[in-house]
């Protein structure tokens, strides 16, 4: 496992950079890093201020560790929906303020078990820990179970009534240490029903909304009486009988109104006997009905926005949308990446998994190289990789995630083991926020030559010494979002680069390049061919002969017959009018 030496700089390299989640939407990715720090405490405390900073929906989970008394935790105040499980781990903060947080979901539960998950949040050594816990909003956990353990110091958790909020028909699993006889807690306002609360006062009086309920409701309600029952599709409470009426949805949301599913885009016309589109379908993105898909997702025929493919399908660009289309014989070959399928709970690229990638042309998740990568690790028993393996790469042409470098063999002076990579997606991204970093290696260019897109997530450059061809500038080209940002500092210096010639080949334009010679060119000047920058094409004279088209030269159909000082071709021989004369093989 990595340590927080390994993996702090480039989160030390993010913090100057705001959160770059679109206010309309106020939706956010959310982490899967159990209790790791990440970097410094500060720096990880900047982290979550990133990821969870004017959110209301966390699509994944919501993680709140290693907070102390001195942070300004009001950035969680705006959170009301989680989809995966809520960890509370490490702090000693005082109080963590979710009091707007309505609904866990648990699509992914900690530990396989648990939707709620308040950890070791008491610190020995000072004596303090966290004291209060205001989930003054919480009313349902839809799946999974709570675990409670080692908050020496927290009050008032023992007076939850956790099966109006649990969905007991499930079994959740639930683990509740006992609290301390030590704790000097103030007792709930007597306003509070059965004495039920999340501390002192009426304000963190815990709201009923299953227990109290009629024998008529199905489900949650406002009150106690008949009227109160809510409509069958609300989630967490109610504030009238109407599906436009519930506090969150069980299933859907569309447009205000809670729903089973969301509308389908196509529908039977029992005129014409065939489907046609409806006017009214909407796409499923987490538990709401959306027009368009969010940017980067991709759109199925079903009517979902997805991170990647289901197997048998393969991604598309039709029209500017990205969609799943059934492949038509094998598919590309898809692995899964970091965070993926077997991968999901793993933090490297190392000597156990690297195999996996062989031939792939698309990483369905991250790949991240550390230290660890090369020196193995003991505690999980994994040998040293041999750098040569990295050359597995070099078939891929897509990673949907992340890719991740703070380690790199001094043998090898760029990364051409991805020389062929052209698209970095982001749709998962490092700590919520960056999807391309290279820190503290030895290379002396990058040599992306085939990279022309990184689709989302912030780029962190930083750190390496000897590298040179870091135009600050080229990245924005590469960018689809307006909220990507780009980091390039304490690399080599310009006077550096100068001395060691680390110029652009003259076949390249003024935009830069990935490093030396006429195949790092962002753009060529004049021509290219084979990935090569080149002054002309051989339209007239030189073997082979060839055309042009959009400035790349290709190569003039065998069968046509070698002319000089005249065009030999002007295009592929698909039919007998693109050569200008042909000759059998005869």
């Amino acid at each position: 496992m990595a340590g927080p030496t390994e993996i702090g700089l480039i989160f030390t390299l993010l913090l100057s950079w705001s959160f770059c989640a679109t206010p309309e939407k106020k939706v956010c990715q959310g982490a899967n890093n159990k209790l790791a720090l990440l970097g410094t405490v500060d720096d990880h405390y900047q982290i979550l201020v990133k990821m969870y900073s004017n959110c209301t929906v966390v699509l994944e989970n919501l993680e709140i560790t290693y907070m102390t008394e001195k942070h300004d935790l009001s950035f969680l105040r705006s959170i009301q929906e989680v989809g995966g499980y809520v960890l509370i781990g490490i702090n000693s903060a005082p109080s963590i303020p979710l009091e707007n947080l309505r609904i866990i979901r648990g699509h992914s539960l900690y530990d396989d078990k648990f939707a709620l998950a308040v950890l070791s949040n008491s610190n020995s050594s000072i004596g303090q820990g966290m004291n209060q816990l205001p989930l003054t909003s919480l009313t349902e956990i839809l799946k999974g179970g709570i675990k409670f353990t080692g908050n020496n110091h927290l009050c008032n958790m023992e007076t939850i009534q956790w099966t109006d909020i649990l969905n007991m028909k499930s079994q959740p699993k639930n683990e509740i240490q006992n609290f301390t006889s030590q704790r000097q807690c103030k007792k709930c306002d007597p306003s509070c029903h059965n004495g039920s609360c999340w501390g002192p006062g009426p304000q963190n009086c815990q709201t009923m909304t299953k227990v109290i309920c009629a024998e008529q409701c199905s489900g949650r309600c406002k009150g106690p009486k008949p009227i109160d029952c809510c409509n069958e599709h609300c989630a967490a409470g109610c504030t009238g009988p109407k599906p436009t009426d519930c506090l969150a949805c069980k299933d859907f949301q569309d447009e205000g109104t809670c729903k089973d599913a969301c509308p389908r885009l196509m529908l039977y016309d029992p005129n014409t006997h065939q489907l046609a589109p409806n006017p009214d379908g909407k796409y499923s993105f987490g538990a709401t009905c959306i027009k368009i898909c969010p940017h980067n997702y991709v759109v199925t025929d079903h009517g979902a926005c997805v991170r990647t493919c289901s197997p048998g399908t393969y991604e598309v660009d039709e029209g500017g949308v990205r969609k799943c289309k059934k492949c038509d014989g094998l598919c590309p070959k898809v692995c899964n990446g970091l965070g993926m399928g077997p991968l999901t709970n793993v933090l490297s690229i190392n000597a156990s998994n690297i195999d996996s990638f062989e031939n792939c042309t698309k990483i369905s998740g991250g790949v991240t190289i550390l230290p660890t990568t090369f020196r193995g690790d003991q505690h999980t028993k994994t040998p040293v990789l041999d750098p040569v393996k990295l050359n597995v790469f070099r078939t891929v042409k897509e990673i949907t995630g992340y890719l991740v470098i703070q380690q790199w063999p001094e043998s090898m002076s760029s990364l051409s083991a991805f020389e062929n990579l052209e698209v970095i997606r982001g749709r998962t991204k490092q700590q919520g926020a960056f999807s391309f970093a290279v820190t503290q290696t030895k290379i002396t260019h990058l040599g992306l030559r085939s990279l022309r897109e990184i689709s989302d997530g912030d780029v962190v450059i930083g750190h390496n010494q000897h590298l040179c061809y870091t135009s600050h500038d080229h990245w924005k080209r590469l960018f689809k979002s307006e909220h990507q940002s780009v980091r390039v500092t304490a690399n080599a210096n310009a006077t550096t680069c100068a001395n060691r010639n680390s110029t652009c080949d003259e076949m390249c334009t003024a935009d830069g390049c990935w490093g030396p010679g006429p195949t790092m060119c962002f753009v060529c000047k004049h021509y290219s061919r084979k990935k090569h920058c080149v002054a002309s094409c051989n339209l007239l004279a030189g073997e082979p002969r060839e055309y042009e088209v959009n400035k790349t030269c290709a190569e003039c159909d065998p069968e046509c017959l070698l002319m000089n000082d005249t065009q030999t071709c002007t295009g592929p021989m698909m039919a007998a009018h693109q050569s200008l004369k042909c000759f059998l093989s005869h």
